[in-house]
């Protein structure tokens, strides 16, 4: 895997070239807009990971059942809840028997769009976060695929579901096929906003005050690692460019970053950025959820990233502008599914 850094110099190398935006200037802020970001695609897929109905039809069933985790109560719907936005509003999830994650759960919304999955980019993709999961001690606690596999197969309705999403394959049901359809119904989840309609050339899908914060949120720096489709999420950035991070969030206990994944003292607090697409309704905020509020994590990133003390007003427009970036619900999320029924109780 590629790791992407950014340094203070490269943040003012890239922010050199834009000029200074007039509030009252619209056409130029939208130009600036244009060449820093990008409408969402219409879903997710590659050419190596397709998204076809049958798999997604599946993969959403999956996704929303907890029966397959050792307890039965566990499944990725848990820690990414449609009434939360995808996320479960913890500080840090918590997992099968109590167990707690190390780390905040991430919106599943558009988050098949980032370079890798995970705040320390363990998880290459969502199909690898997917089949990873399945057996982690905290998130299905299953001993093996074996013992999976026969809690699945316990549910006669799934068997032709995984036959029709993977009509080539002779043994269907299986823990990466799980993944895939789970990944293919994770891949559907975009969330297009009055952003996009701005970025399209719509100027007054913003309003005034979120143009404002638009044009602020660029003139500070944010755009140096918050850009691109996601408004984010395309690289690796250090949490503390300016100051130890811990100082700002009140950090307890201090997270190493990517470097306890690599082993490499370059990648010490080292984190994937974070997208900011939805970002106005998944609180608490960063890898350890230790900042409440968006208003108190806009002004951390300022203080800790870029060395900048944000006026209040300063921080309310780009709270105002972030909120525009919120897009409603794919309704295939929004709405939980009818499972199959529980396994045929046997004969007496």
């Amino acid at each position: 895997m590629i790791t992407i850094r950014i340094t203070l110099a490269g943040m003012v190398m890239l922010l050199a070239g834009l000029p200074a935006i007039a509030q009252t200037d619209d056409k130029e802020l939208l130009n600036q807009a244009q060449a820093l970001f990008q409408p969402l695609p219409k879903d997710m897929a590659t050419p190596q990971v397709p998204v076809t109905t049958e798999r997604v039809a599946l993969g959403r069933l999956l996704f929303f059942d907890p029966r397959f985790s050792i307890d039965g109560n566990v499944g990725c719907v848990t820690c990414h809840q449609p009434a939360l936005y995808g996320t479960d509003g913890r500080p840090r999830s918590i997992g099968v028997k109590s167990r707690p994650h190390p780390r905040h759960a991430p919106s599943v919304l558009n988050a098949a769009l980032q370079f890798v999955i995970h705040w320390r980019g363990d998880r290459v993709d969502a199909e690898d976060q997917v089949v990873q999961s399945l057996l982690l001690p905290i998130t299905s606690g299953q001993p093996d695929e074996t013992a999976l596999l026969a809690r699945v197969n316990s549910f006669p309705g799934y068997a032709p579901l995984f036959k029709s999403a993977f009509p080539a394959d002779p043994e269907p049901v299986s823990r990466r096929n799980m993944a895939l359809a789970i990944g293919a119904f994770e891949r559907t989840l975009v969330t297009p906003s009055r952003f996009d309609d701005y970025l399209k050339g719509n100027v007054d899908a913003l309003s005034a005050g979120e143009r404002a914060g638009l044009a602020k949120f660029i003139e500070v720096g944010c755009v140096a690692c918050h850009s691109g489709p996601g408004v984010g999420g395309g690289m690796y950035q250090k949490f503390g460019v300016m100051e130890d991070y811990w100082k700002a969030t009140q950090s307890d206990p201090i997270d190493k970053g990517r470097a306890d994944v690599t082993n490499d003292d370059a990648d010490l607090y080292m984190f994937r950025v974070a997208s900011l697409r939805n970002v106005a309704m998944t609180p608490p905020y960063f890898h350890d959820g230790s900042v409440a509020t968006l208003p108190e994590a806009v002004k951390v990133m300022a203080r800790v990233q870029l060395g900048v003390r944000l006026e209040d007003k300063d921080v309310g427009d780009i709270v105002s502008f972030l909120a525009s970036l919120t897009g409603p619900l794919p309704p295939d999320f929004a709405t939980a599914p009818v499972l199959p029924p529980g396994p045929v109780p046997p004969t007496k």
